[in-house]
């Protein structure tokens, strides 16, 4: 499993997985699950998750990953 810091960038923005549930359209349990490295995200996850962020894909893996 990919290890993503979407914990660390999500909670610099100050939002809330309730916040972030609404602006991206994911569940917070499947974002809590990514942050808790108990599921894998999908691409199409890992986009919008950038996009609400401001961040590329990339910035969201662990800096071992890049």
């Amino acid at each position: 499993m990919i290890k993503i810091k979407l914990w660390e960038i999500r909670t610099n923005a100050g939002l809330s997985l309730r916040q972030l549930e609404e602006l991206t359209n994911i569940p917070k349990s499947t974002i809590n699950n990514i942050e808790n490295e108990k599921a894998s995200p999908t691409l199409d996850q890992l986009e919008k998750l950038a996009i609400v962020l401001n961040s590329k894909i990339s910035d969201l893996y662990d800096s071992e990953f890049k």
